[in-house]
């Protein structure tokens, strides 16, 4: 039982690192009705940033955690306006939106292996190897700490977007953005802000998962699975997002403790094929015929 509880412990853990992620995807997507495959790129970018703010510029973990998240969401913002904006002036379909999110993604991974190179990096130790014992489980202190950290700014997150005028205005704007701006509502602002927090959490998640494990030109392909946690809770649905997420941690974590890590990646995209045939809106989605 108590091996059973530790891959929970575990589960809870990366899922909560998937859901900074995931909810940058339904957070765009609830906007503007496309998935953001270059949310990947971001979180690369976020993993640097903290690994070079704490190892070349000496950093405390705390302000390089919050400049990451920063730096992350200004190239979010610059995403946008490179990318996205020339194509929503011409109105253009959807898919022109997702073919230059992937260039954007591809653009991110190759600049980074042109200038700084492929190599593997490891951040520099913050917290104690040493697990923290209770009984028979063991809780590695740098999950704890993914956990905590995952879950206060995910609280403060769906406290912004259901208990403020600007989360109102987010909301209004995922309805109907034709709608807001006859209201009043600068959506142009609201798309910018929605790519900003986005992308900050998207640099969070990217210190976090660098900090676990090494930070890498391809370490963005982890949003792979965020996306898969995405469309599990319910693409658009911040709460779904975050729920998918730690399922989809948990399901990860039981599936190499008890069968074999390999599976690992396998069960993710059975799961994301089970749930798109079976229920398409996912969880805690909406059905709706022009989101693609």
């Amino acid at each position: 039982m108590s091996g059973f509880i530790q891959q929970i412990i575990n589960g809870l853990s990366i899922g909560s690192v998937y859901a900074l992620m995931a909810v940058g995807y339904s957070l765009v997507y609830s906007i503007m009705n496309f998935s953001n495959f270059a949310h990947g790129g971001i979180i690369m970018f976020g993993a640097y940033f903290g690994f070079f703010f704490m190892t070349l510029y000496k950093f405390p973990f705390s302000v390089a955690f919050i400049a990451s998240g920063i730096c992350a969401a200004l190239m979010a913002i610059l995403v946008e306006r490179v990318a996205y904006k020339p194509l929503r002036d011409r109105r253009a379909p959807f898919l022109y939106f997702i073919i230059s999110a992937m260039g954007v993604s591809i653009f991110l991974e190759n600049i980074i292996i042109a200038t700084i190179g492929p190599t593997f990096r490891t951040y520099p130790e913050v917290f104690s190897a040493q697990p923290i014992k209770i009984g028979n489980l063991a809780i590695g202190r740098i999950d704890l700490t993914m956990f905590i950290i995952s879950a206060v700014f995910l609280v403060l997150l769906i406290y912004l977007i259901d208990h403020t005028k600007i989360g109102k205005a987010i909301q209004a704007t995922s309805f109907n953005m034709k709608a807001s701006a006859l209201m009043g509502i600068n959506t142009d602002f609201i798309i910018l802000l929605v790519f900003g927090l986005g992308g900050f959490l998207a640099g969070l998640a990217g210190v976090l998962f660098g900090m676990k494990y090494t930070v890498y030109p391809q370490i963005g392909n982890i949003t792979l699975k965020s996306f898969i946690a995405a469309v599990f809770g319910g693409l658009g649905s911040l709460q779904g997002a975050v729920i998918g997420s730690v399922l989809l941690g948990i399901i990860e974590t039981i599936t190499s403790g008890y069968i074999s890590s390999q599976y690992r990646d396998l069960i993710a995209f059975v799961l994301l094929i089970f749930i798109l045939v079976v229920r398409p809106m996912g969880l805690m989605g909406k059905v709706t015929e022009d989101k693609a």
